[in-house]
């Protein structure tokens, strides 16, 4: 079926993009799918050859699958984002949006990672009341990385924020003078794992590990290789406000919308929707402790309603772009979002 782009301004005047897949029904539960930071909506679909992507795999199963481009995108202007401007802006938005064009009454979601944050933060704040179900992979409402990313986080990303106003991946293949070149040098004797440099800049980025957001076992060599075209900027912004929730042991507001609680996870989430939290058990970025916190969080406001699966021999993106995870892990995903549909 044909691809529709729509075009959604938020409140602060940003415009984002929606690209909606949809279904032979028009009674169809539409799905967004939030994307994590640094990439772009299409960071679901390597190129998979005779093999369908994790879009055509839910359209084929009934649903209306749009994909949003938030702030976050590499594919949108860089700016300063965290992740409060997101949850208050962004995602009101965009379910708004998809409300209006499909007449449904309800929507569902598959986020990733900062996605997942930022929209977490928005849900359990009564922000996207259509929202009735949730599927969030990696992180939610309480961040844990391991000691090593804890140590970056809380003491190397203050000095990196004076040296640059982002750290950008793409520095591997062709870095400015000055700095970057310098963290270049740098990334390039300690990651050995591959020769993509962008693969080697991902894991420097976002964490510790060699690599860091998969395991090089669970890819094919074609999703690898395309993977260096789809990591661009991340701002110090969201970087220091990730700190400080990692150092809260939760997420942790900057204090700038009165729309979102001063304490996530002080009071119970505003919102009636069940959540199912997926989490790779080789994750090197957040471990699944970030998960099981969250659970156990949002079990003990609505026992029995939302549900935790953790993904023997996954990481953190490969949940998605992994060469098993079409019979692995999307079936999961399928089922726990499609639950409750008529």
């Amino acid at each position: 079926m044909p691809v529709e782009h729509y075009s959604v301004k938020t409140r602060d005047g940003l415009q984002l993009r929606l690209t909606r897949k949809s279904a032979k029904s028009k009674a169809a539960m539409p799905v967004i799918m939030v994307h994590g930071a640094g990439v772009r909506s299409r960071i679901f679909c390597p190129p998979r050859e005779g093999a369908p992507n994790l879009d055509d795999y839910l359209q084929a199963a009934g649903f209306d699958v749009w994909n949003l481009d938030w702030r976050a995108s590499i594919d949108l202007a860089p700016n300063p984002w965290t992740l409060d401007k997101a949850a208050v802006h962004d995602y009101p938005a965009a379910v708004q949006a998809i409300a209006e064009v499909t007449g449904a009454s309800e929507v569902r979601a598959m986020v990733h990672c900062q996605g997942a944050t930022s929209f977490m933060l928005s849900l359990v704040a009564g922000l996207l009341p259509q929202v009735s179900t949730v599927v969030s992979n990696a992180v939610s409402l309480h961040p844990v990385v391991p000691r090593l990313a804890r140590l970056k986080a809380l003491y190397a990303v203050p000095s990196l924020g004076g040296l640059f106003p982002y750290l950008n991946p793409q520095w591997g293949i062709s870095a400015p003078p000055g700095w970057p070149r310098v963290f270049d040098a740098y990334v390039r004797a300690i990651h050995h794992e591959c020769n993509n440099p962008v693969c080697k800049w991902s894991s420097f980025t976002f964490g510790s590990g060699f690599p860091t957001l998969w395991s090089h076992d669970m890819l094919d060599d074609p999703t690898h290789d395309w993977l260096a075209g789809e990591f661009a900027y991340v701002p110090m912004t969201f970087f220091r406000q990730m700190g400080r929730c990692i150092r809260a042991g939760h997420l942790v507001t900057t204090g700038e919308f009165d729309d979102l609680p001063a304490d996530v996870v002080s009071t119970a989430p505003r919102t009636d929707a069940r959540i199912v939290l997926l989490t790779g058990a080789r994750n090197a970025c957040f471990v699944p402790e970030s998960q099981t916190r969250s659970f156990d969080f949002l079990d003990r406001h609505a026992p029995g309603r939302h549900a935790f699966h953790e993904l023997p021999g996954y990481g953190h993106l490969d949940v998605f772009i992994g060469k098993n995870a079409p019979g692995d892990i999307w079936p999961l995903i399928t089922a726990e979002l499609g639950k409750g549909c008529a």
